[in-house]
């Protein structure tokens, strides 16, 4: 089930809206196709990154995949405990798992993305 509270990028990343600020992470449909997590690239403090642009990459024992921002702006925390425990992400995607906090650039970007619904529909149909 995907949390009701969080909107949704098509490439199966989420945000939880603050303000300002984004709190990212990869779906629970997303860290069960990639498998057992073994690393996460974080982002740097400071970057800038852009909406539908990579902001970090995860290495399963599967696949590399990259991690799409679902908002524009700049990278002001990440989430120190995935260096050492990566796998938080496969126990507790959309809690503990979470990526990076993004102060947003464009607040209105949020309006793109999809609630849980739509992201449901979108998972269903691949």
């Amino acid at each position: 089930m995907n949390p009701d509270d969080l909107k949704y990028h098509r490439e199966h990343t989420w945000a939880r809206i603050s303000d300002n600020k984004a709190t990212v992470g990869i779906t629970n449909h997303a860290q069960k196709a990639l498998g057992d997590i073994v690393y996460i690239d974080l982002p740097e403090l400071d970057t800038l990154v852009d909406a539908d642009s990579e902001v970090s990459e995860i290495e399963s024992t599967k696949a590399t995949s990259s991690v799409i921002s679902p908002v524009s702006g700049t990278v002001i925390e990440i989430n120190e405990d995935l260096s050492d425990t990566p796998e938080i992400i496969n126990e507790d995607p959309y809690d503990r798992g979470w990526i990076a906090v993004i102060e947003m650039s464009n607040p209105v970007e949020v309006n793109d993305l999809i609630d849980s619904d739509d992201y449901g529909k979108l998972v269903e149909e691949e």
